[in-house]
């Protein structure tokens, strides 16, 4: 079984690709970042709909990576590692909006989903549960969880079109410049973030801990998995369920 080559050697590889564009370097500085590309692929896979290839979006990964080989600039003050994260993020996201991955009975079972929430919750005049929506749309309520959650991440891919600006060569690998932000941006940052904030401590602990390893440790599902002793399917679950409060009651709450 081959082993990483050492320090210097990859120091040696970098110098031979980034002077000469040498392709057994390139070849190998590939094979040192491809985790890098598995990690986001595990992360966005998890609000994709199962007919979306696991492989197609490592492919967009890839590419990602590639691209940022291609245009890393060694002078600037900026790991590779964190360059070829946007890279490789970006490459993945830009890929599935243009694909429009999304069904279109998927898009149609979240719009009778979300009609379905506010109908009951006029007429019972609370918020109503994920089973109570399921039963009266005749679903199951793991169908509910997962058509929400498939949703959500559309609309993040939807906003996070909408944030780039007109350079193409920007596009979707944009970062945005928090230094800059103007007064009344960070006003409603700070309005959105506290009412997310108390949304999420409406969860149970079980539900708001998957929450912080995800987003905020950045851990996979398997990890996750791992500490809490749990499956990852099991871990996919109540993430999905946890997506599918804070959205229904993130929007009551703005509606």
């Amino acid at each position: 079984m081959s082993q990483q080559p050492p320090r210097t050697d990859e120091k040696l590889y970098w110098e031979r690709w980034i002077n000469s564009r040498d392709t057994e370097a390139g070849d190998m500085l590939v094979k040192k970042y491809m985790p890098l590309v598995s990690y986001h692929v595990q992360r966005i896979s998890i609000g994709l709909p199962r007919n979306v290839s696991r492989e197609d979006i490592k492919s967009l990964g890839l590419m990602g990576l590639l691209d940022a080989l291609q245009k890393f600039d060694p002078t600037r003050d900026l790991k590779f590692d964190t360059y070829a994260s946007f890279r490789v993020r970006g490459a993945i996201l830009d890929g599935l909006r243009k694909e429009d991955w999304l069904p279109r009975s998927t898009r149609d079972r979240a719009k009778k989903i979300e009609a379905k929430t506010l109908e009951l919750e006029q007429i019972l005049l609370r918020h109503v549960t994920t089973e109570e929506v399921a039963a009266s749309l005749e679903m199951t309520p793991e169908e509910v969880y997962q058509t929400t959650n498939e949703h959500f991440f559309a609309n993040v891919l939807s906003m996070d079109e909408q944030l780039t600006d007109d350079d193409h060569e920007s596009q979707s690998y944009s970062i945005k410049d928090n230094k800059t932000i103007s007064p009344e941006d960070e006003v409603l940052k700070g309005e959105k973030v506290s009412e997310l904030e108390k949304t999420i401590l409406t969860l149970s602990d079980k539900e708001q801990l998957v929450l912080s390893l995800f987003y905020k440790e950045e851990l996979t599902l398997t990890e996750i998995g791992e500490v809490m002793k749990l499956s990852t399917s099991r871990i996919s679950q109540i993430h999905s369920k946890a997506i599918f409060k804070l959205r229904n009651l993130l929007g009551s709450r703005t509606s």
